[in-house]
């Protein structure tokens, strides 16, 4: 005989969005959300991720607790423009300004934090992972909210990521306020992540956006 699941989806938290056209109620409602120190599930490019306040230190103090996520790992944040590095960075040093011109994209680039940065989201490392979201649903909801939020992967710290809803976690999805669905994703692992916060940069992590990429913008800084 199986074994009965310990947890199953609440459904009653699922809004399935259109993935190339989200509805704007759902994204209103979404962002009211996170206006209310909420947490919820929403799609990027790749793979599902949590969305709280980047600015609330209650939210993403929620969204540590949901992963189970140890205090000593920081969490990256989507922008809802390149407007909102002012109030996330201490500054834009000139030789990463080329880095971004791969967004909005799956790359997030490292810089120092500004002071007024929440302490947990930089993991104690003073540094803080900015990107432009890419994928409508994203996109859309984080202009809706109109500033930066969380963009961490939706699973338990150490556990695989996921590109489709269905796969969530039961845990994440009891302690979640919402999930939005935007369908399958590409999956992959995610954003490349590279330290832009001094030179030479660093490539953290290889992902959607390829090192030869990444190699060729830079290589624009000596040219």
């Amino acid at each position: 005989m199986k074994k009965k699941p310990q947890h199953s989806l609440n459904t009653d938290k699922i809004v399935r969005v259109d993935p190339s056209a989200p509805d704007s109620d759902a994204i209103r409602k979404a962002a009211g959300i996170l206006q209310q120190k909420g947490v919820l599930v929403f799609p990027t490019s790749g793979l599902y991720g949590l969305a709280a306040d980047a600015f609330s230190s209650e939210a993403v103090d929620r969204v540590f607790a949901i992963k189970r996520r140890p205090a000593d790992r920081p969490v990256l944040v989507m922008l809802a423009g390149i407007h909102d590095l002012e109030r996330m960075v201490q500054c834009v040093p000139d030789f990463a300004e080329p880095l971004m011109e791969l967004w909005p994209g799956g790359i997030t680039l490292i810089f120092e934090a500004a002071a007024s940065v929440p302490a947990a989201l930089t993991g104690g490392t003073g540094t803080i992972g900015v990107r432009l979201p890419a994928h409508p649903v994203a996109r859309a909801l984080v202009r809706q909210f109109g500033g930066p939020i969380t963009a961490t992967s939706a699973n338990l710290s150490g556990c695989p990521s996921v590109s489709a809803a269905a796969d969530l976690d039961p845990r994440i999805c009891a302690d979640v306020d919402m999930v939005l669905d935007g369908g399958i994703l590409a999956g992959g692992t995610g954003s490349t992540v590279v330290d832009a916060s001094h030179w030479p940069v660093r490539i953290i992590r290889v992902g959607a956006v390829s090192r030869q990429a990444i190699e060729a913008v830079l290589a624009k800084r000596s040219a």
